[in-house]
């Protein structure tokens, strides 16, 4: 059974999709973004062993070579994240998908479904693929949170299964994409578009940030690449805030109210219909 690196298991939560979810986020990201919120899931713990004396609760110690959590006396005080040289948390579960499902089964008489986010979950395909085939036997709808430099088409029975994909377009411009997150979008591209063929393109997401992100080009973009199908398609604007963020932008500033209506009002002219601002 394949496993996956648990981050943490949001039981309800009410901005991860349609209704009340269960939120599952994976450790570990192939992209990285300077405006990430959650830095501390992006690389995969080293087991160096640093923030083992760092932890004022003895939460963490070293068996076999690996770094291994207690979370039953975990403080959350987050001390072994800001003494880590790669700001990695340990706190994570190895979890095959039977143990994330039995985690998530108390919660599903409150639940419309899951979803799986990171990090990077399409990382992890085979995980996801049998974490929602146990979540779909039970009446649970499942979607993936995703940055989408993963090819889904190399995926098909999974992105078949899943009940849609909320796709995280983090600029248009190649060059301002590689500033941005050091990677490439010459596959998200490929994926908007594949999604929105396959009928599984749940929501497109904007971080929209004055002078780092290029979100006029991507309304325009995602517009010309879905055509006819854009005033159906879900689009959500959200305004960067700094909270969690490290680096060079963890001054920066949010947009202001007429930024973000500007871009609504940009996404209107473009035939988005079904759009939000958070």
């Amino acid at each position: 059974m394949a496993s996956a690196p648990v981050n943490k298991i949001i039981p309800f939560s009410l901005v991860d999709g349609p209704g009340s979810r269960t939120s599952v986020f994976l450790q570990g990201c192939n992209i990285r973004c300077a405006y990430c919120h959650n830095p501390e899931t992006q690389q995969i713990c080293c087991n160096c062993g640093i923030c083992v004396g760092g932890c004022p609760a003895k939460a963490l110690f070293v068996q076999d070579g690996r770094v291994v959590w207690d979370d039953r006396k975990c403080v959350s005080c987050d001390r072994c994240i800001k003494v880590c040289p790669h700001c990695a948390s340990p706190r994570v579960h190895m979890l095959d998908a039977q143990e994330v499902f039995l985690r998530i089964q108390k919660n599903i008489p409150f639940i419309r479904g899951i979803t799986v986010s990171g990090g990077e979950c399409m990382l992890y395909p085979e995980f996801l693929l049998e974490l929602f085939t146990k979540v779909k036997k039970v009446g649970l709808t499942a979607l993936i949170d995703s940055n989408g430099t993963v090819d889904f088409s190399l995926y098909p029975e999974l992105t078949s299964l899943c009940d849609g994909v909320m796709l995280d377009v983090k600029s248009w411009e190649p060059q301002v994409f590689s500033a941005l997150t050091g990677g490439s979008n010459e596959i998200v591209k490929s994926n908007l578009r594949y999604l929105a063929d396959k009928d599984r393109l749940e929501e497109i997401r904007i971080v929209c940030l004055n002078g780092r992100v290029d979100a006029e080009a991507v309304i325009r973009g995602a517009a010309e690449i879905l055509a006819e199908k854009t005033a159906l398609q879900k689009l959500k604007l959200i305004r960067f805030r700094r909270f969690g963020v490290r680096g060079s932008l963890e001054n920066a500033p949010s947009p202001t109210e007429e930024t973000m209506l500007d871009l609504y009002e940009l996404a209107q002219k473009h035939g988005f219909r079904k759009i939000s601002i958070t």
